[in-house]
């Protein structure tokens, strides 16, 4: 098994610490970042960053859904870790100041893909489709905490 990894990241006309709160809100401003991939999102403890748990669907194909519980940490300043009970994915959020009132906003998921031509396909064609997914959340994002 390959690893994974899908990568989008965007400039955001907000200060750091503002985008960052709006990313560690899971009670209120996550749940108006998600998009019609996500579905039965439920805070489960915490909701505000490190010690969170949190359980969403997230259905990146027609076919393919999966059952996400993530438990959030934040390792170093900036930085939010949802790491998935329920397999391999990890998704991490970083970001950095990008200037006078900006911020750069990068988030990486990984996770062991599977063998075989499966994996073939998984290695070229998911990350792709993820980082569709992202870009679509950062833009939810970047108007939200733009206002």
């Amino acid at each position: 098994m390959a690893q994974v990894e899908a990568t989008t990241e965007r400039t955001i006309a907000a200060d750091a610490e503002t985008v960052f709160d709006a990313l560690a809100d899971y009670l209120d401003t996550r749940p108006k970042l998600l998009t019609e991939q996500f579905s039965e999102y439920e805070v489960r403890e915490g909701g505000d960053g490190e010690g969170t748990l949190v359980h969403w669907k997230l259905q990146a194909t027609s076919k393919r859904v999966r059952d996400c519980l993530f438990e959030v940490s934040e390792p170093t300043s900036g930085e939010l870790v949802e790491q998935d009970r329920n397999s391999s994915m990890v998704t991490t959020w970083r970001v950095t100041p990008a200037g006078e009132g900006r911020s750069r906003v990068a988030v990486t998921t990984t996770w062991k893909g599977a063998g075989g031509i499966g994996g073939f396909f998984e290695r070229t064609f998911a990350p792709k489709g993820l980082a569709r997914i992202y870009d679509a959340l950062l833009a939810k994002l970047a108007t939200e905490v733009e206002k």
